[in-house]
């Protein structure tokens, strides 16, 4: 009897082609598949609006009362028998029946579901019971807020976000409520921050004469926009960047790799401005040097920068004997040589630009070129000068402050929150251009700037994120171009380029030859003082 081979077992390659096969053909039979769904697309469709067509007829049989069926079959049978005798009737009854039941049976996109769902529902209710304390009334007749009441009257308009919390608002409240008292809306607006969703920034708008508020959320702004070159006119410095429905102006900007436009806060100054001086106003690392660092890398395009850091850290060395930088203080004795000279500087301008006039003569223009005196924390040379029984430097501001507009000469002021009784009353009073930068509370932005802002600050923001507002003008919120100290070792690559291509070339004696800035790389290596140089 012979004996019966044995299964060869299966090899690796063989293994990998029984895959590949197995493969090949599953592919080919979904392509096959798709294939006879594209040709039997059409026959699918008419199928399936001649099902929809028929369960529309079921479903209105099924509605008809009884005493109404026979009429209804007289009339159906009326209408075929019309067809029927007239010509070529059944062949257009049966195109219209092919033509109604492919209409029917098209792919149709899904259908959004009208109304919230059930969270949301949820969501909005309790928000509702939220705010029944505070809009209220005890002897309303027809209260539109009460305990168990309906969110629907009240909430007439609202969407929600992907994540299922609520992106936009409208809440009406009722006209007893004292909605021009900030107090009260300030508890409004913190109470829907709460209820609404945390980690968001808010913009409430108050429309008092409809008794409406609507909350919309806001997108966060752009915090890694470097600093560069930007497209404005002499007189014109870019704050920075904030939302576009507040201004009407758009920047082209170089945002990585891209072109973006970008709404701008710009600040105008000199001869015509209505506030020519600015007081920034932050916590520590909250980016007011940052600030100061942006405007004065603008400032140096036209005119000539005068710097004193009271803080002393070195923020500004990166300016230190650059062209148009007359002088960067850091001690008490240079401050009060460099703001003295400031002063007579700016009496001198005003006497030559007065004589000028007087002779029907346009301005000089060592008198015409722009000024700018940038002093970041002044209170520390206070508490110095108090100490050693010396003038405070903030008293030689005054002259600047009052007549800088005629002169061409711009005061802006940088300091924190915990000195801000050390700033005099000259610095208050001139300073119409305000900005708060970080996570300050809503007194505080008040206070600052004048009038409450239409967001709710956030508790962490990013270094130069705040608000600014220009005179009496709206508040409007900012970011502050990244410009970093490129003498930072925590400064990227990036941004230390950013920086340094802005700075101007370092200012050499007559007849030396002009130096150009340091690459990236040459920071690394120890600088040569003059002397050796030399």
């Amino acid at each position: 009897m012979a004996r019966r081979p044995l299964p060869r077992i299966l090899s690796k390659d063989s293994a990998q082609l029984a895959r590949t096969q197995l493969a090949r053909s599953r592919e080919l039979a979904r392509t096959a598949a798709d294939s006879a769904t594209d040709v039997l697309h059409p026959l699918i469709t008419v199928s399936r609006g001649l099902r929809r067509l028929a369960s529309a007829g079921r479903r209105r049989w099924a509605d008809t009362p009884q005493d109404k069926r026979g009429p209804l079959l007289f009339l159906v049978a009326s209408v075929m028998l019309a067809v029927a005798l007239a010509p070529y009737g059944p062949l257009l009854a049966v195109i219209a029946v092919m033509a109604a039941a492919a209409w029917q049976g098209r792919d149709r996109p899904p259908t959004a579901p009208e109304g919230p769902d059930e969270s949301q529902t949820e969501r909005l209710q309790s928000l509702y019971e939220a705010l029944v304390p505070y809009f209220a009334g005890p002897e309303d007749p027809a209260p539109l807020y009460a305990h168990g009441g309906e969110w629907q009257k009240a909430f007439p308009a609202h969407e929600f976000d992907d994540a299922g919390r609520i992106g936009h608002l409208v809440i009406r409240y009722p006209a007893y409520f004292p909605d021009g008292e900030s107090e009260a809306r300030m508890r409004i607006e913190q109470l829907l921050t709460a209820k609404a969703g945390r980690g968001r920034e808010y913009h409430f708008a108050w429309d008092e004469e409809g008794n409406q508020l609507t909350v919309t959320v806001l997108p966060p702004l752009p915090a890694d926009i470097p600093a560069q070159h930007f497209v404005t006119t002499p007189g014109e410095t870019v704050l920075g960047f904030t939302d576009p429905s507040e201004v009407q102006r758009t920047l082209p900007l170089s945002y990585g790799e891209e072109q973006i436009d970008v709404p701008p806060v710009v600040w105008r100054t000199g001869i015509r401005s209505t506030e020519p001086h600015l007081l920034a106003m932050g916590h520590p690392g909250s980016g007011t040097s940052t600030l100061l660092r942006s405007i004065a890398l603008q400032a140096l395009q036209y005119g000539d920068v005068l710097i004193v850091d009271g803080g002393g850290t070195g923020e500004y060395a990166c300016l230190t004997g650059r062209d148009g930088v007359l002088a960067v203080e850091c001690a008490l004795p240079g401050a009060l040589a460099s703001l003295e000279w400031a002063a007579q500087e700016t009496e001198r301008r005003l006497i030559a630009v007065n004589l000028a006039r007087q002779a029907g003569d346009p301005p000089p223009p060592d008198a015409r070129r722009p000024l700018w005196i940038l002093l970041d924390r002044p209170s520390v040379f206070a508490h110095l000068a108090a100490t050693d029984g010396r003038k405070d430097p903030q008293a030689l501001l005054e002259v600047p402050l009052r007549h800088g507009r005629a002169a061409n000469v711009t005061v802006v002021v940088a300091e924190q929150f915990d000195s801000a009784e050390a700033l005099t009353d000259a610095v208050r009073q001139h300073t119409r251009a305000r900005v708060v930068l970080g996570s300050a509370a809503p007194r505080q932005v008040e206070a600052v700037l004048g009038a409450p802002p239409h967001t709710r600050p956030l508790g962490q923001v990013p270094p130069g994120r705040g608000y600014a507002r220009l005179g009496s003008g709206p508040v409007h919120r900012l970011q502050v171009p990244r410009t970093p100290d490129p003498y930072d070792d925590a400064t990227s690559d990036a941004d230390r380029r950013a920086v340094l291509e802005l700075l101007p070339a370092r200012a050499t004696a007559v007849g030396a030859q002009p130096t150009e800035a340091p690459k990236p790389a040459d920071l690394t290596k120890p600088a040569v003082p003059a002397e050796a140089a030399g």
